[in-house]
């Protein structure tokens, strides 16, 4: 009666070439080894959109309240349409937010906003306070660094 055995020759050989392809595998992961870039805390070069990602979300995250007209990922440009507050319909505003740049900085934002008061029905242009459009600035940088801040940790 014939039986295969641990010591007979294809035994040996299958060992052998298993053995071989092991020590292969592990000589091509150690000697590929290179260490793993670190996360830039900015990740202004790694986006799918032409300007910085926590800007732009950002960006639209403060202007969620509002009328969207136009948004450009690629050119960084977001205009809303006329709002009016419910507990002041007799003004309105419309907002521009510019993004310029892809680093997550003070002034890579540029805010533009339109004011108009309904006088006898008609709507007739007014000025903006500074401190309105220094306000929604603030606003929308704070967002976006505690965006960055979430996502990367």
């Amino acid at each position: 009666m014939t039986g295969s055995t641990l010591t007979g020759p294809t035994t040996f050989t299958r060992l052998g070439r298993a053995g071989l392809v092991a020590l292969t595998a592990l000589a091509l992961v150690s000697c590929g080894h290179k260490s793993r870039p670190k996360a830039d805390l900015a990740a202004s070069k790694i986006t799918t959109i032409g300007v910085n990602s926590y800007l732009w979300r950002a960006s639209l995250e403060a202007l969620s309240f509002m009328p969207l007209l136009q948004t450009d990922s690629n050119g960084g440009v977001i205009v809303t349409d006329w709002y009016a507050n419910p507990n002041n319909p007799n003004e309105r505003m419309k907002v521009t937010v510019t993004i310029l740049d892809q680093d997550l900085r003070a002034d890579a934002l540029r805010v533009a906003a339109s004011r108009q008061v309904n006088q006898a029905g008609v709507w007739v242009d007014a000025p903006v306070q500074a401190a309105t459009i220094q306000k929604l600035e603030d606003v929308i940088l704070t967002k976006a660094r505690d965006l960055r801040r979430n996502g990367v940790g």
